[in-house]
């Protein structure tokens, strides 16, 4: 098994920065749409303001731990839709593959 610094060094997992954007890319959405407190992303809020002013962050700790949740994922199913396709007698991943094993796969994450 290799070390996770040579994983990390050929660009092996997600970009905390693409996974930090993405959160914020949620996160104003949803405040867009009404379903959360009003938030301003990325704002260190005052230390006597109120729970529901303050604004959404991910620190750096989290932010690494969602790349690597998200890389674990990603490379399970491949794997599964790769046992799949190896079973019909192809070598290639097809969306229907990936259809077939989300269910279970979204169960077991």
């Amino acid at each position: 098994m290799e070390d996770e610094p040579e994983r990390e060094g050929r660009g092996e997992t997600f970009s905390p920065d693409l996974i930090h954007a993405i959160f914020k890319h949620v996160w104003s959405r949803r405040t867009e749409r009404g379903g959360g407190v009003d938030e301003a992303i990325d704002v260190e809020p005052a230390p006597e303001t109120s729970r529901r002013s303050r604004s959404t962050t991910a620190n750096v700790s989290a932010l690494q731990v969602s790349c690597e949740l998200l890389r674990m994922f990603v490379a399970e199913a491949v794997q599964r839709c790769a046992v799949i396709a190896e079973a019909e007698g192809t070598t290639i991943i097809e969306p229907t593959h990936l259809e077939r094993v989300l269910p279970q796969l979204l169960l077991d994450f």
